[in-house]
């Protein structure tokens, strides 16, 4: 009887643990980024994504500056731009470990590889990469690299570097949403292990990164309405991802939600070389 109840009682609130404590837990999920472990905190325990993403939009812009170090420099020392947009994908990949790539390929893998929900999600577990995730993983690293080389052409290294921070924070949050709007689609999976984000969560951390955008626009003299579309664009895509997933395999993954946060960060990155390419800078 009393293991019942026990079972049947709510799931204890959720505690903050802190700015600190709650960037460093995201900065370990996201990336490769070592962080040192602090007294009596599990650095290998599955994070509690109830609270935590409030401060993903700071772990994001910690994650992304390597890459935005890397374009400031390599852009102001004179390289082509093609080649500095290579090497600041570069640097990003191996810092997240292809985390989110690897979302993108299994993604795709299993939403037009299979042709029922259940294969679909055999297939994204699949740790194997077939055609339809190889050629995600290109065409996403194709267009990184070239809306990229546009912004360093358009704007210069500095408008670069404020670009990959911005969307760095932006993409992550549309990540979150697939994750706090979406039920799993399978309870064993990752995404299923780390909690539903909080209602409040999700709308803090949006205006979080729309403050930290904006800051980085002005910065880097971003053209807002670059900005803009590039938010309108990532909405769209986020969202037809969403439907799609909800349609085909029922609700989302930890796959899925990588997946969105590579749209998004495209996006971004369109709208701001599309608003410089007709401005003519």
């Amino acid at each position: 009887m009393a293991e019942a109840e026990s079972e049947n009682a709510p799931a204890a609130p959720p505690a903050w643990p802190g700015w600190l404590a709650a960037t460093a837990a995201c900065i370990r999920f996201y990336s490769r980024l070592p962080v040192p472990e602090r007294p009596g905190e599990n650095a290998h325990a599955t994070p509690d994504f109830r609270l935590l993403p409030r401060a993903l939009p700071f772990a994001a812009l910690l994650i992304a500056l390597p890459t935005a170090l890397i374009v400031l420099a390599t852009g102001l020392a004179g390289l082509d731009d093609l080649v500095v947009a290579s090497l600041g994908v570069a640097v990003l990949v191996f810092t997240t470990g292809a985390f989110h790539e690897d979302g993108l390929a299994d993604s795709a893998d299993g939403l037009f590889g299979g042709w029922t929900p259940e294969r679909r999600l055999e297939i994204m577990k699949d740790s194997r990469i077939g055609s339809y995730g190889t050629l995600a993983i290109g065409l996403a690293l194709l267009l990184r690299v070239s809306a990229l080389a546009a912004i360093l052409d358009g704007a210069g290294a500095l408008a670069a570097a404020a670009a990959i921070l911005g969307a760095a924070a932006w993409s992550r949050i549309e990540g979150i949403r697939v994750v706090a709007t979406l039920p799993p689609a399978r309870v064993d999976g990752a995404s299923a292990a780390v909690g539903t984000p909080e209602r409040a969560v999700l709308p803090f951390a949006y205006g979080l990164s729309a403050c930290i955008g904006l800051l980085l626009g002005l910065a880097g003299n971003l053209p807002l309405a670059g900005l803009l579309i590039g938010i309108g664009l990532s909405a769209l895509a986020s969202g037809w991802l969403m439907r799609t997933a909800r349609r085909l395999i029922g609700g989302q993954t930890g796959d899925i939600a990588g997946a969105c946060q590579q749209l998004s960060e495209i996006a971004i990155y369109l709208g701001i070389a599309l608003a410089l390419g007709w401005s003519g800078q």
